[in-house]
């Protein structure tokens, strides 16, 4: 990988998500991105730390991309009621890149993130947050303490998308099943607005 003077940093980051996604977070090391990136072993420690460092920088890249990818899902599927579309982007990110799952949830879901993770964690957040408004307020959703509205959907969609990165599901039929398993969240989106359920068999 080229890379002009003073982009060395981001030469990194990309040679690390590229890492990322051929072997999963437990294989990605400095060294290697370094050789991907053309440079010295030593070169990454102008810009990093340690590898916990470079890790944290490629976990916000991916928070980024999986929040853009929500938004395009939320787009894309604006016929259905946006936390249901918000959930099956969530199983369709999972699904498609299984090994940025995995460091999402190593660096996520182990206990609090980083602090220089948070602001892209917020947005996140921020997003789902939004998609919760939405769908009480056109009684999609049942009405409640929207916090524990996102953890219920929270809880359904990760738990989902790890029992299909697992295996536990077969991969060919997730998208499927999700759309199944997210009809029964909040009041049963295949009765609201009238969703063909075959569609989804």
């Amino acid at each position: 990988m080229a890379y002009h003077h003073g982009t060395l940093r981001a030469a990194l980051i990309q040679a690390a998500l590229d890492l990322l996604d051929e072997n999963g977070p437990d294989r990605l090391s400095v060294r290697e991105a370094a050789r991907r990136a053309g440079v010295s072993p030593g070169a990454p420690f102008r810009h990093f730390a340690d590898r916990g460092a470079l890790m944290n920088a490629v976990a916000a890249v991916v928070l980024d991309d999986f929040r853009q990818h929500q938004r395009r899902t939320l787009a894309e599927i604006a016929d259905r009621p946006a936390m249901w579309a918000f959930g099956l982007g969530f199983v369709r990110y999972a699904t498609r890149h299984p090994h940025r799952f995995e460091l999402i949830r190593g660096t996520i879901y182990s206990g609090a993130p980083p602090e220089e993770l948070r602001p892209h964690v917020d947005a996140v957040e921020e997003l789902a947050a939004a998609a919760i408004a939405t769908g009480q307020d056109a009684g999609e959703l049942r009405p409640g303490d929207p916090a524990i509205v996102h953890l219920a959907g929270h809880a359904l969609v990760y738990g989902l998308s790890q029992m299909i990165v697992d295996g536990f599901v077969p991969a060919e039929r997730a998208e499927a099943l999700a759309a199944r398993v997210l009809d029964t969240f909040g009041m049963g989106v295949a009765e609201f607005k009238g969703i063909d359920r075959a569609t989804v068999r």
